[in-house]
């Protein structure tokens, strides 16, 4: 479990450091009492111990602030939250669920199958030696969507990783000053590349390259991950930071490599 859902304490201070972060510098502690369903007290006494742990500072005058430590616990904390609410809703609720998967068999209703991941997509076939298996909800045949229930044990897979490939801006150079010889080598390495930027589509339209996605690259990225997908994104570098702390947040694999020539 999430360490700050394991106390009210911790779950409290979280709270409140997100509404301190919501509202700052003027945070009514009336108002967060209420919503927390505790006393202005006690949350005048979090407060002080957010102080004194340096993750909020105030200037005396019931005026506060989220210091660089508290935005930093904040998103670790976040983050935790995140990762156990997929283990809660990949492993635990799919026992109660109905999943959807390409059968590779003729299935029969009430069936236990074999369930494999592959290349982002779930299958359901007939399989000695899989670690996790379900049951068939209904009779259907070879190729078609088959639903599946009582998930049991864990559906291998293994994350995949996301090449970022930051090039200049146009201002900087922009496609001009981007090594081609080294793009083209790291796009043989992937199927999937998305890129941010005029910039980053540009210098793959020059090694011969059409990106699979242009608008949403980030989320395409973390969502085939997590899927077991690898991926390049091509990105101006003023994404770059953006695209780190979301990947960074998620827990997720990464290698960054500067494009610009020298």
């Amino acid at each position: 479990m999430a360490s700050v859902l394991q106390s009210k304490r911790e779950s409290s201070r979280f709270q409140i450091l997100v509404e301190i972060a919501a509202h700052q510098p003027n945070l009514r502690q009336k108002e967060v009492a209420e919503s927390l369903g505790v006393t202005p007290q006690a949350i005048s006494e979090y407060i002080k111990e957010l102080v004194a742990d340096g993750l909020v500072t105030t200037d005396g005058r019931m005026r506060y602030r989220i210091t660089k430590e508290g935005v930093e616990w904040l998103l670790e904390s976040a983050a935790e939250l995140k990762r156990y609410a997929r283990v809660v809703m990949e492993e635990i609720i799919s026992h109660v669920s109905v999943w959807a998967a390409i059968a590779e068999a003729d299935l029969a209703e009430g069936e236990r199958v074999s369930l494999e991941m592959r290349s982002g997509l779930l299958y359901a076939n007939k399989k000695e030696g899989i670690d996790a298996s379900g049951v068939v909800i209904a009779d259907t045949l070879s190729g078609e969507d088959v639903g599946v229930s009582d998930l049991q044990g864990l559906i291998s897979l293994d994350e995949g990783k996301i090449i970022l490939c930051k090039v200049p801006r146009v201002q900087n150079g922009g496609s001009g000053k981007v090594d081609l010889s080294a793009l083209r080598s790291l796009l043989a390495r992937v199927k999937n590349v998305g890129c941010l930027g005029i910039e980053a589509l540009v210098a793959l339209r020059k090694v011969g390259r059409e990106p699979d996605i242009i608008f949403g690259a980030k989320e395409f990225a973390v969502e085939a991950a997590y899927h077991g997908i690898s991926s390049v994104i091509v990105s101006v570098d003023e994404q770059i930071p953006g695209l780190l702390t979301r990947l960074e947040s998620e827990g997720l694999k990464y290698e960054l490599i500067d494009l610009t020539l020298g």
